[in-house]
């Protein structure tokens, strides 16, 4: 979605990024002089959790006359707050709940007794130097900064929240000492419905494993990254973790220039029409070869306009998966300073009560939304109020036979946003997201992420949910159920998942309890979607002991996903089938170890 670390006004943060960028160079000439030396090795990690229960209630609600496009007069003796947001469709509800960037007459925040201005920012680095500057400014006295660079609160993907908190805490700590200051998740207004996508050859659709060897364009770090690393994990593929080598046995993963999403998408179509290529370090199991690799880009991932970009210049390209199959994976979150909020409960929460009303009346009346439309392209000044209209919905195209789908974005009203935080059903749908996309960080390490901001903010500390739940007199409604009724057939990933069990038997050891974890963080952001569960042993003993193993392991694993809430009409199929589809030699232990597995496959 954003573009990260792209600083224009140097902080401690951006001053040691520098430092590291001049090591680099050093360490580039090392790797000319030392073939061989060791680096980052691809990695396999499971995939992030999906719950597939589509987060989408309509409450039945009284029409509220539109908002007029006349600056409000009424609130304009009250304190003037800033969010800086995006350009992002999934913010439609919050836009139109003001009227457009500055709170217009007749607006839900008018009659909230809210004075707000809405700020496009599309660097993420500059939305978090507005929130810096809040900070400088609030603590110096100011009760509410308003200075032109200053914000008390931004709108960003939610599965981005855990490197922008991180890494702003971190400054935090370092300029007003530990803990004086902190950046929380106030709420979710909106969500990523399609949208944001991985975009390659059709073959990666049909056979994932075909990714294998590839590169792919995209901002490390965002949300789109997270889309992507997500579908290579569900798939069981490995992916490298260092974006300036090349790993044949991996998906690559190349850091698009400016961290721009659109540049992800430029840089796709200038190497498949110009031959472009970038250079890479040859790896080889993990170790630097001394060789350099020219490649072409073969894949992307964006979000719209980017995908529409993609489409309308080439050929032979389709969504591979998006926002759409990873369905509560990216939220519309409002991120805001702790101190501040807590001084001005009533503002924050008229602000999510304002934008949830909104949405209620986009998702109950269409001249809402578009009203909406128009209020989006006021604020954002790009495109017309039409193309936000169509792309709100998605839209579908087809070229050389080839179907794509672009756009797709979703807005919350109250019951939404309590059901994904689990309030309302016990399913903590962001809690899944924030804890597998942290895990991903420390783990791929992108950008030098456990060097340079050194550990994630835990979700306890990250979240803070009091001002949702302090809203009153809002419509509400009882939680939406996904249906799984019918039988699913399309398959959106298939993985081999090592889960170790106890000696002969199908009680799932302590040393999986991680990993099992991992599998129901996946399942929970990939709610829409049945599952088949199949458990495979290797050659030891007998078969028809082997086939019962299997099948017990398979039981075992689905077992623990209904006693973490996961509905047993979910599973579609649960089977074994002992040793009969290796996928490795039974005659050495490793590939022993590799055919003792349990494969998990997402279907829709």
């Amino acid at each position: 979605m954003g573009k990260i670390l792209r600083t224009e006004k140097l902080t401690t943060f951006s001053e040691l990024l520098i430092v590291i960028a001049g090591i680099a160079v050093i360490l580039g000439g090392v790797y000319y002089l030392s073939p061989g030396i060791k680096t980052a090795v691809s990695k396999q990690l499971n995939g992030i959790e999906l719950n597939q229960t589509d987060v989408n209630n309509v409450t039945n609600a009284a029409k509220i006359a539109l908002p007029s496009t006349e600056i409000s007069s009424e609130v304009a003796d009250k304190p003037l707050v800033k969010i800086g947001a995006y350009a992002w469709n999934a913010q439609s509800g919050i836009i139109v709940s003001n009227g457009g960037p500055k709170t217009t007459k007749g607006s839900l925040m008018e009659k909230n007794g809210v004075n707000l201005e809405i700020i496009r920012q599309d660097w993420l680095s500059e939305l978090r130097n507005m929130q810096m500057k809040f900070i400088e400014e609030f603590d110096k006295g100011e009760a509410f900064p308003s200075s032109d660079k200053s914000v008390f609160a931004v709108m960003i993907m939610g599965d981005g929240a855990p490197f922008y908190i991180s890494s702003v805490q971190k400054s935090l700590d370092e300029k007003y000492g530990k803990d004086k200051y902190h950046l929380q998740v106030m709420g979710v207004v909106g969500m990523s419905y399609g949208e944001d996508k991985l975009i390659g050859p059709p073959s990666w659709k049909s056979d994932p494993k075909s990714m294998k060897g590839s590169v792919i364009s995209a901002v490390l770090g965002d949300g789109d990254w997270v889309t992507t690393v997500n579908y290579c994990f569900a798939n069981g593929l490995k992916v490298n973790p260092d974006p300036t080598t090349y790993d044949a046995e991996a998906v690559n993963i190349y850091p698009s220039e400016n961290d721009d999403y659109i540049k992800s998408a430029e840089e796709l179509i200038k190497s498949q029409t110009t031959g472009w290529t970038v250079t890479l370090k040859e790896v080889v199991d993990g170790k630097l070869t001394g060789k350099s690799v020219n490649r072409k880009i073969d894949g992307c991932a964006t979000w719209t306009p980017g995908d529409k970009t993609v489409f309308d210049k080439l050929t032979g390209f389709v969504d591979i998966v998006s926002t759409k199959e990873f369905n509560n994976q990216m939220p519309t979150a409002l991120i805001g300073v702790k101190e501040w909020a807590v001084k001005n409960p009533d503002i924050v929460s008229n602000i999510l009560k304002s934008a949830l009303t909104a949405s209620n009346q986009m998702k109950n009346y269409e001249d809402w939304k578009v009203r909406a439309s128009q209020a989006v392209a006021d604020t954002y000044k790009i495109e017309t109020a039409d193309y936000w209209y169509k792309m709100f919905k998605g839209q579908q195209g087809t070229k050389a036979g080839l179907t794509y789908n672009m756009g797709g974005s979703k807005v919350f009203n109250y019951a939404d946003a309590m059901q994904y935080f689990g309030l309302s059903d016990g399913v903590n749908r962001y809690k899944s997201v924030y804890n597998q996309v942290s895990g991903y960080l420390t783990e791929l390490n992108p950008f030098g992420f456990n060097e340079n901001v050194g550990a994630v903010v835990p979700y306890d500390q990250a979240v803070n949910l009091f001002f949702l739940k302090n809203i009153n007199d809002i419509e509400s409604t009882s939680a939406d159920k996904a249906d799984y009724s019918g039988e699913a057939k399309e398959v959106v990933a298939s993985g081999e998942w090592k889960i170790n069990f106890n000696t002969g038997s199908a009680d799932i050891s302590n040393s999986s309890s991680k990993e099992v974890e991992k599998i129901y963080n996946l399942l929970v952001q990939a709610e829409n979607t049945k599952l088949t569960v199949v458990g495979h042993t290797d050659n030891v003993g007998n078969p028809d002991s082997n086939l019962a193993l299997s099948k017990s392991r398979a039981e075992a694993v689905v077992n623990y996903l209904k006693q973490k809430g996961i509905p047993a009409s979910r599973f579609q199929l649960v089977d074994g089938k002992g040793q009969a589809d290796p996928i490795a030699d039974n005659n050495s232990a490793s590939g022993k170890a590799l055919n003792r597995r349990v494969v998990i496959t997402f279907l829709k």
